[in-house]
């Protein structure tokens, strides 16, 4: 069964900014949302795919993706998505593991969120100097909710 593993944080500085591999910009809506699960779509680069994730609270939830064409996902955007989340996605390395680190845009410009994928809810990794709160259980912090009750409105 398809298991997403990841773990949230706040960041306290911009050192990370440095250590930038990659970066990318993202769109992303959600189709429908219950209290069980949510259906998103997103568009990255040329690139984009429909995610099916559980509304489980917490580090560890089941997650399905499909890769879809992608001018049917920015019809989906435009047409069926609600609020659409923007952002630009950071890649940083840090010891064994890959941060996504994500800066918002639109109505949740200013918010910055690291994340890491895990194997293991327990698994160890290393923590870098930027990294600050742990936010993984705070659901403001999650993108459907950030759909929903953007940043810029807390």
């Amino acid at each position: 069964m398809p298991r997403e593993i990841e773990r949230k944080f706040l960041l306290k500085n911009d050192d990370w900014r440095s250590s930038v591999q990659r970066s990318r910009s993202l769109r992303q809506g959600y189709l429908c949302g219950n209290e069980r699960a949510s259906v998103r779509v997103r568009v990255d680069g040329e690139d984009a795919n429909l995610n099916v994730k559980s509304a489980t609270l917490g580090v560890e939830r089941l997650e399905f993706e499909y890769p879809i064409p992608a001018d049917q996902a920015r019809v989906l955007l435009s047409e069926l998505a609600g609020q659409v989340v923007e952002k630009t996605r950071h890649e940083v390395r840090v010891g064994d593991h890959r941060w996504e680190i994500d800066e918002f845009a639109g109505d949740n410009a200013g918010l910055v969120v690291a994340e890491i994928e895990l194997e293991d809810a327990g698994e160890r990794f290393d923590r870098p100097q930027w990294l600050g709160e742990e936010v993984s259980e705070d659901p403001r912090y999650y993108n459907t909710e950030l759909a929903r009750h953007p940043y810029s409105r807390w």
